[in-house]
């Protein structure tokens, strides 16, 4: 444990809660040993039992692991840090984000008038006018859209469905490597994350039918524009995860199609494959502002009723004025040529960064989406080799859970011209690491 931090409390709330503000605060770092069972009950004066269940505790919501033999550590990503980025030095290009160029995103312009209504909109939570919107948004791509709702983001609704659907302790099939904020996610729910590999069409139906096999409860994950590696389902693939799924029908698949506008492939979805247990989730944040806090969920009937109850007793529903903005944005015919010029320019520099790259001989892979992925040996080298160079893109740590090492470079503000500077110094800097560090 690290020596500048001792553990209080007097009960099993007590400690957990101490352990959490250690991790929050800094006090606790990742891989930090925390004190055996019997000795911190020793020095707290409490019993071993009360250590145990903060322990347990802690263990539930992704803030320690047991090694075994190797005792019990803060875990490497901890839920209470969260996978956040390092802050920008100054001076440097920012290819980190993940984020759209705001040259695509229309300025955001809110209703000039939302009529007063007695009470709430607890009864109605849901524009017709924008209802309608959604269901046609969906149907476009084949996803059923009977059973349609509101959330507000992408992030907001996978965290009802997994907590109405699981309880602490259960396990859910998560990308690997993927979206870093779902791999936070999973583990603060008190739930288990179990790593399924991705490779350029997704999920591995392999990987996928083992997490089944393990007792996996629900399944997130991305039909395109993968985050981080812009992986995107084919048709022959979408149909060898839906013949994998078909033998475990209890089991929730929820789709982030966040990409779904500008990401820039088709969309072979799980959602229209008619299983039993599915949603499928779609945001505005990459093609009309990340300021939209809007998310349209289509689901099957019981999903539908699970996520609505919960909605109704905390938020309620989805800001009508909010609802109104979304609405007139999907109805403008300058908003949609705006958006596809933003898809068009995003695949014409994803396309410039990997070919750059490999004609210095480095692979990487970004199909769809706004990000470029890149295997790496020594993600600290390259990261920081980098910025030496005026760059600053993200390690692939916060992404991965036993996936190998890389790193991720958002390529939407990065214009063809510059993706080739930025591929020579690449190539400069994975050259210095491999002398650095044994070729």
């Amino acid at each position: 444990m690290a020596a500048q931090y001792a553990i209080e409390g007097a009960t099993a709330k007590g400690i957990a809660a101490s352990v959490e503000r250690g991790v929050s605060e800094g006090g606790l770092a990742p891989g930090d040993a925390l004190p055996p069972v019997r000795r911190l009950a020793d020095e707290l004066g409490v019993s071993p039992g009360t250590v145990a269940t903060a322990y347990k505790e802690l263990r539930q919501r992704g803030l320690i692991v047991t090694r075994g033999r190797g005792g019990t550590v803060v875990a490497e990503v901890p839920s209470a840090a969260s996978r956040r980025p390092p802050r920008v030095p100054a001076g440097l290009v920012d290819l980190s984000t993940g984020f759209p160029d705001p040259a695509f995103l229309p300025v955001l312009r809110p209703p000039a008038a939302v009529d007063p209504v007695y009470g709430s909109h607890r009864a109605a939570p849901r524009l017709a006018r924008l209802e309608a919107l959604a269901r046609a948004w969906f149907e476009r791509d084949g996803v059923p859209a009977e059973h349609v709702t509101f959330a507000h983001g992408a992030l907001d609704c996978i965290a009802r469905l997994l907590s109405t659907e699981l309880r602490p302790g259960d396990s859910v099939a998560v990308e690997d490597p993927g979206f870093h904020h779902v791999l936070d996610l999973v583990p603060a729910l008190g739930l288990r994350a179990v790593p399924v590999a991705v490779d350029g069409e997704g999920l591995v139906p392999e990987s996928l039918r083992a997490a089944l096999r393990g007792g996996v409860r629900a399944v997130v994950c991305s039909p395109r524009g993968q985050c981080p590696t812009g992986a995107f389902f084919t048709r022959a693939r979408r149909d060898e995860l839906v013949a994998v799924l078909r033998g475990f029908p209890e089991v929730l698949v929820v789709e982030d199609d966040h990409n779904a506008e500008v990401g820039g492939a088709a969309a072979y979805t799980l959602a229209a494959a008619g299983l039993d247990r599915w949603a499928q989730v779609r945001t505005v944040s990459k093609h009309l502002g990340i300021d939209l806090r809007w998310a349209g969920v289509a689901c099957d009937a019981v999903t539908l009723a699970r996520h609505d109850r919960r909605m109704v007793m905390t938020s309620g529903w989805v800001s009508h004025v909010l609802q109104e903005t979304v609405a007139g944005l999907f109805a403008d015919e300058a908003v949609r040529d705006l958006v596809a010029a933003g898809e068009e320019a995003y695949a014409e520099r994803r396309t410039a960064l990997i070919g750059a790259l490999g004609a210095h001989g480095i692979r990487a892979v970004g199909a769809s989406g706004l990000n470029v992925w890149v295997p790496v040996r020594d993600e600290s080298a390259v990261v920081n080799g980098l910025r030496t160079q005026g760059w600053w893109v993200a390690a692939g740590a916060r992404f991965r859970v036993a996936a190998p090492p890389a790193v991720r470079i958002t390529t939407a503000r990065l214009a063809p011209v510059d993706a080739m500077r930025f591929a020579a110094d690449f190539a400069e800097v994975m050259g210095d690491a491999q002398a650095t560090y044994g070729g």
